[in-house]
């Protein structure tokens, strides 16, 4: 037997074990926690109430576009070898057109498939923005760079004013026990009513599965029941300044208990919309040309 034979007897042998150790390690993958969630922030399927239902759109979203592309991708290849041109071939091949049952069939799949995936996303984004009768009701006003959280809880009325969070050197978030808390009790439905105070900003909390803008003059609200106790990053995801990347807070989902010992500790009352620009009061004021105060 010839060295050269041998030799690529040798790099048939290795490409097979390396095609094969890739395999498992990506059938492998499939196991894992993180793949079973689709890479999803959220550790616990049921952080809230409405997590799993995102999770299972997301995955089975993303299983269903695989297959289909698997099965294009298929086809695409079975065309390109099925009617490659021969070596005895002469000439253009037949030239067809205007196959109308083929036509009719591309047009009416990808339309099922879209239809398809709008009534699953629909069903489960309804369900999620159904309003509820909450038992906590938090209006959370976002500002430049922090946020302020005034609670209604049992007729009690307390409020948490944040300031800015402040990075390290290194760009990590920096102490993790100064940033702007807000506390939600573990079990109970929960209405976040989101407002700005100045620009647009967006709540994003990355283990709920929920992020919404908050715009000024316009309050959205946000509905769910936490249901893992634990403490969640909370961050602006909207580009609102200087300081957007120190707009960072946590969320506490904390017994009923650990709630009320909070609430306590809170100033009462609510610092709301007083506190907001008001440019439209601003901008009221009207000088007159050629007239000087005290009208002289």
């Amino acid at each position: 037997m010839s060295s050269q034979y041998r030799t690529g007897s040798r790099g048939s042998a290795k490409a097979k074990v390396i095609a094969l150790v890739g395999a498992g390690a990506l059938l492998l993958t499939g196991c894992t926690a993180e793949a079973k969630r689709g890479w999803l922030p959220n550790v616990e399927r049921d952080t809230t109430n409405h997590t799993g239902a995102i999770q299972d759109l997301w995955v089975h979203s993303w299983i269903a576009v695989i297959i289909i592309g698997v099965m294009t991708w298929g086809l695409m290849l079975w065309c390109v070898v099925a009617y490659r041109r021969r070596k005895t071939d002469t000439g253009y091949p037949r030239q067809l057109s205007y196959n109308l049952p083929l036509e009719i069939f591309y047009t009416a799949i990808p339309l099922v498939l879209v239809l398809v995936f709008f009534s699953f996303n629909n069903t489960v984004e309804k369900s999620i923005n159904a309003p509820v009768d909450s038992e906590v009701v938090v209006d959370v006003r976002a500002k430049q760079w922090s946020w302020d959280f005034n609670y209604n809880y049992e007729g009690q009325k307390k409020y948490f004013a944040g300031e800015q969070a402040h990075l390290n050197t290194d760009g990590s978030a920096g102490v993790e026990e100064t940033l702007p808390t807000l506390y939600l009790p573990a079990g109970k439905s929960v209405t976040l009513e989101l407002n700005s105070r100045d620009v647009i900003h967006s709540f994003w909390v990355p283990a709920f599965l929920q992020k919404l803008d908050m715009i000024p003059g316009k309050t959205n609200y946000i509905y769910l029941t936490p249901q893992v106790e634990g403490t969640y990053a909370g961050k602006c995801a909207e580009l609102c300044g200087e300081y957007h990347s120190e707009m960072l807070f946590n969320v506490k989902v904390v017994n009923d208990a650990e709630f009320k010992a909070q609430l306590a500790k809170m100033e009462d009352g609510h610092i709301g919309e007083e506190y907001d620009r008001q440019p439209n009061k601003v901008n009221s004021v009207v000088v007159e040309h050629g007239h000087e105060e005290g009208g002289k």
